[in-house]
């Protein structure tokens, strides 16, 4: 069985190269490509011609909507796997109009993006969103991070975080960029939502 190929897009170098690694490892999974605008992505897909494509939808040269609509045009038997947040329901619904297959969010831990793009490739899931439980997420921080992620959920700024927690402004910033990296987010607001919808959940028990 020939193994599933597949390209990369995000602009966030550490995020694109941490994904690259987790599926390269994978059995039956092979990163053909990677990208981090979307005209690389579209040469890209052109030249190599994947099974499926791992996309995020904010580039920095557009939209991950513009390499769906590209790879539907061109690659019509390519999978497409949209990469999302919390707090982008309007993104994926445009992506699932624009014809994306299924969308992990940047929660998500290495099983399932390896479990993802080997659903994508069957092809046999369309529109599936791949849901991460929160105990999932809080497990990868440590309590300090947590506690972090709590208040800025809360609205705080790093200095007032700092004044709450008797560290310096510049230590939580670095817990801020830690929690981003283990998380699989890019902005804080990602952060602030996240937590809003975690805190949401706990008041409906």
């Amino acid at each position: 069985m020939n193994n599933v190929r597949v390209l990369v897009l995000d602009d966030h170098e550490v995020v694109r190269r941490g994904i690259c690694d987790i599926l390269d490892r994978a059995e039956g999974i092979e990163v053909v490509a990677e990208a981090g605008t979307v005209a690389q992505a579209v040469r890209r897909a052109d030249a190599v011609r994947p099974d499926v494509v791992l996309s995020d939808l904010r580039l920095p040269d557009g939209t991950g909507l513009e390499l769906i609509a590209h790879v539907r045009r061109t690659l019509p038997d390519c999978h497409i796997i949209v990469l999302t947040s919390y707090d982008d329901d309007e993104a994926r619904s445009a992506a699932r109009t624009a014809g994306a297959d299924m969308f992990l969010p940047k929660t998500a831990g290495s099983q399932q993006v390896v479990e993802a793009v080997r659903l994508a490739a069957t092809g046999k899931e369309h529109g599936q969103h791949i849901r991460v439980r929160d105990d999932e997420v809080l497990g990868r921080l440590t309590p300090m991070e947590r506690r972090v992620v709590e208040l800025v959920g809360q609205g705080l700024a790093n200095r007032e975080i700092g004044d709450e927690l008797g560290i310096a402004e510049k230590t939580v910033k670095n817990h801020v960029t830690s929690v981003l990296s283990k998380m699989g987010l890019q902005r804080r607001t990602q952060v602030v939502a996240w937590a809003t919808r975690r805190h949401a959940a706990s008041f409906r028990g």
